[in-house]
């Protein structure tokens, strides 16, 4: 039976735990421990299954009408390439494990074969919706709107003599054809590259023969028709600007027989190969790890192939031929109806200048505590009064954490810099920061995680260029991953030392801190600085602290602390006390945490779950988990923050933040940090934050018992507001920004 909830949607306490029923008074004497019941086996969903589901929940943001054009052709762009990632990461991982004898059994007990099969049973099904929602409503969609992606068919004559001019100067040069034949061996087709696989014969007899062409990388996959159509907006047609494309592909597929002279086409496809990316990095104390990883990375370019995406219509014999020569199972071949590599739609995105198709562009608010009245207030004496949390993109980065960093270079007083740098951006103003403190003479210490995923090789310059400014660079500790997002900044004033720091969920990026929503918390509180200090300690010599005041950080804290509050919460609800867990995360996997909100449920805690991707933990299931509701908000921002509250009293509640999702490489092969959150303000935010997610008054999507996911809609059906919108709307301090019915666009 479900139980009854509360005016603001929280289920009521309980006076006992679930399922016990009353008991005659106990006899005199000490009483033995209760026995925990043995939680059901089948309490996990499928780990690569809930990631198909969060893919499949930013599919339903493409097939959504009320999505504005672009911004669905965005997500179906989106899509692929988060599909690229999970085949080249979580795909490769299973086939290697699976290769080597290694235990791949998931959380839900599936056999490895079994679980790459229902993967490519499921993902086939989401890739032909993917198309199907291309071809038939964003490409028609957008021909209406006067933007085409067209084919050779669709071309006059004047602009097919246009295009063959293009042709033969800028593609024609650069393409390398290549015979497979007994003196030339199969080619290696490199990752992710759109190839032509060709079938020609020579007309005057002998056998038929396969070459292979590929599409070269270096030029726009969608070339315009009329270059001056994408020149700018001045260049107007009838009503709205034009813009015609013509997929790279079909030009060179037209002119296939200036590569092969003298011979004959019989049949023409493409085709895509996606291969392992993961590095797998042996690390020692000794070697030199920049030039590890950078060998590592040159062997990432031949990794196994994991996936075959070929045209639906590509001919039996030439689909066998493939497979045969790239090694490869039936599962992992995807026939694509349309076009292949759908995350080419950036382009059209980027290039199309139509605003009335797109999200309505804003100005991210400064922060209410950082504005700049009258008479300038520096960083630091702000926060001398108190700690500021800023939201991200709602609140500006770079009025607050960019500038932090910058007022720190240029002060005087500034003894010393510390920071983690995770991702960052090409044009990084926090690195030019950073290296115009070392030019004045300032401590600057930057850990640099030169095993970002697929960020390595940009974060191997970054580190060289720090180290070739005079900066000390660092790059963590031997078999872990630096993750927490931290900086440190050790100021002089007067006869005393006083810290600053930032501790955030998302990375020092400039542009991601526009399109991913994060928080992050300056403070001068004396607690965090010393806790700061410890930790680049343990980074950067020989510490070996595990214990904080005022952080938790992986791998030895963040689990153990977690499932510690989880705990006493559930003691609270046993003891018929209002109890509650709100957990706001991009994955929750982790099994003993997981267990811990189970048996939390079972003790009657309301447990709330915002998770943006996978979560393997089944909501709803009387008797272990039905006070726990798991609810997904995926929009124009892409979620990336970490709550954490416990406790249900507003007033004595714990609140965290932090860079950890629940999962086993956060949990117990990185450094993370969850920092304390104490300022009232800054509790009372997060806080809002939290009840307006689960509230169910706003765009989301909730899971089942059964693994399913389903979008709320309101009584009569229709789309709710978007959440992200009412944020946005209220940190610029207006009601008009975008209309609050209208879903938007991005992830």
């Amino acid at each position: 039976m479900t139980r009854p909830r509360t005016p603001d949607g929280r289920f009521a306490a309980r006076t006992r735990p679930a399922g016990r029923r009353e008991q005659s008074p106990a006899p005199t004497g000490p009483a033995p421990a209760p026995l925990e019941e043995p939680l059901p086996e089948d309490r996990y969903l499928n780990r690569e299954l809930s990631w198909l589901d969060f893919n499949n929940r930013v599919l339903a943001l493409a097939e959504d009408p009320a999505t504005p054009l672009l911004e669905r052709a965005k997500f179906l762009a989106i899509f692929a390439s988060n599909l690229d990632e999970f085949y080249m990461v979580r795909i490769a991982d299973l086939k290697r494990r699976r290769t080597t004898g290694l235990p791949t059994r998931g959380v839900d007990q599936l056999p490895p074969r079994e679980q790459l099969e229902v993967v490519a049973e499921r993902t086939a099904e989401l890739v032909a919706r993917h198309a199907r929602c291309f071809t038939e409503e964003v490409r028609p969609l957008l021909a209406a709107e006067q933007i085409h992606v067209v084919g050779w068919a669709d071309l006059d004559d004047t602009e097919r003599q246009r295009l063959r001019a293009y042709f033969l100067d800028n593609i024609f040069p650069v393409l390398t054809p290549l015979a497979v034949d007994p003196s030339h061996p199969f080619p290696y087709i490199s990752g992710l590259s759109l190839n032509l696989a060709v079938m020609i014969r020579d007309p005057d007899g002998g056998p038929e023969r396969f070459a292979r062409v590929k599409v070269p990388n270096n030029v726009p996959r969608f070339i315009a028709v009329d270059p001056t159509e994408v020149a700018g907006p001045a260049h107007k047609h009838a009503g709205a600007p034009r813009f015609r494309f013509l997929p790279l592909e079909d030009l060179i597929a037209i002119h296939l027989s200036q590569l092969f002279p003298g011979m004959q086409v019989d049949e023409h496809y493409v085709f895509r190969v996606t291969r392992n990316a993961e590095v797998e990095l042996e690390e020692d104390r000794d070697q030199d790890l920049l030039s590890a990883m950078e060998r590592e990375l040159a062997r990432r370019r031949f990794g196994p192939p994991v996936r075959l995406e070929v045209a639906a219509d590509v001919s039996d014999r030439v689909l066998d031929r493939l497979v045969k020569e790239l090694d490869m199972d039936s599962h992992d071949v995807l026939r694509v109806p349309g076009l292949l590599d759908l995350s080419a739609l950036w382009q059209v995105y980027n290039q199309v200048d139509r605003p009335d198709l797109k999200d309505r562009p804003f100005v991210p608010a400064t922060h209410p505590r950082l504005r700049e009245g009258e008479t300038p207030r520096s960083v630091f004496a702000t926060l001398r009064d108190g700690d500021v949390l800023v939201h991200h993109p709602y609140h500006s980065f770079s009025t607050s954490v960019q500038r932090f960093i910058e007022e720190a270079a240029a002060d005087p007083d500034v003894l010393a810099i510390k920071q983690t740098l995770y991702r960052t951006s090409g044009d990084s103003p926090i690195v030019d920061a950073l290296v115009e403190a070392a030019d004045a003479g300032k401590q600057v210490v930057v850990l640099v995680e030169v095993k970002a995923r697929f960020d390595e090789q940009a974060n191997i310059g970054w580190a060289r260029t720090l180290e070739q400014a005079g900066c000390h660079v660092v790059y963590g500790l031997v078999g872990l991953k630096t993750h927490c997002k931290t900086a440190l900044v050790v100021r002089q004033e007067g006869n005393q030392i006083r810290r600053y720091c930032h501790i955030g969920t998302g990375n020092y990026h400039p542009k991601t801190a526009r399109l991913y929503e994060d928080f992050g918390m300056l403070t001068a509180e004396p607690e965090v600085g010393r806790d700061l200090t410890d930790l680049f300690n343990t980074l950067t010599g020989y510490s070996r602290q595990t214990a904080y005041r005022r952080l938790l950080v992986a791998p030895h804290g963040i689990r153990s602390g977690i499932i510690d509050r989880i705990e006493k919460e559930a003691a609270r609800a046993a003891a018929g006390e209002p109890a509650l867990v709100q957990i706001k995360v991009n994955a929750l996997v982790d099994e003993e945490v997981a267990d811990a909100l189970y048996r939390a449920s079972q003790a009657g805690v309301q447990v709330d779950l915002l998770i943006r991707g996978m979560c393997t933990l089944r909501p709803g299931v009387p008797g272990m988990s039905e006070t726990i509701r798991v609810r997904s908000i995926l929009g124009r921002f892409l979620e990336h923050s970490r709550i954490f509250r416990f406790g249900a009293n507003d007033e004595d509640a714990e609140f965290w933040i932090g860079s950890a999702d629940l999962m086993h490489r956060n949990l117990d092969r990185r450094v993370e940090a969850l920092v304390r959150v104490t300022d009232p303000a800054a509790r009372a935010e997060l806080g809002q934050v939290l009840q307006m997610a689960m509230s169910g008054e706003y765009d989301a999507f909730e899971l089942h018992p059964d693994g399913r996911w389903s979008r709320c809609t309101d009584a009569q059906g229709n789309r709710l507001p978007g959440l992200q919108e009412a944020l946005l709307r209220r940190a610029l301090g207006r009601d008009d920004t975008t209309a609050p019915d209208r879903p938007r666009a991005a992830v």
